[in-house]
């Protein structure tokens, strides 16, 4: 089951969506590092997951689905607490990638036009 969940101004669609998927990338060691991670909440510019590997804010990584075998790189754009199952990172996709988690998401309906009206 699948709940979404709109907060602010965000440019798509949030749903709690767990998956499991590589990351790969740099920690905070500077040593290369590759992982299953797991989602918490997935957009179409990207998603919050839980990774057990130290990173740094702005560090650059890069994801694979394990289903369709797609990459996508990202960027490290928050790090949150840490947890029983790693740390909260947030990432946000370099390009747009609305079709790499397997969901499809409604188009937002609280961009910046969706306040005007058209006659």
């Amino acid at each position: 089951m699948q709940e979404t969940a709109q907060v602010g101004a965000r440019r798509s669609q949030r749903v709690f969506h767990k998956m499991r998927l590589q990351a790969h990338g740099r920690g905070h060691d500077g040593k290369k590092f590759r992982e299953v991670c797991e989602t918490v909440v997935v957009n179409a510019h990207g998603g919050l997951l839980n990774l057990t590997n130290e990173v740094d804010n702005g560090e650059m990584l890069v994801l694979e689905n394990p289903v369709t075998m797609e990459e996508q790189e990202c960027r490290i754009v928050f790090i949150g607490e840490a947890g029983k199952r790693g740390q909260r990172i947030g990432i946000e996709f370099l390009t747009p990638a609305p079709h790499f988690w397997g969901i499809e998401f409604e188009p937002s309906s609280n961009g910046p036009d969706s306040s005007k009206q058209t006659h």
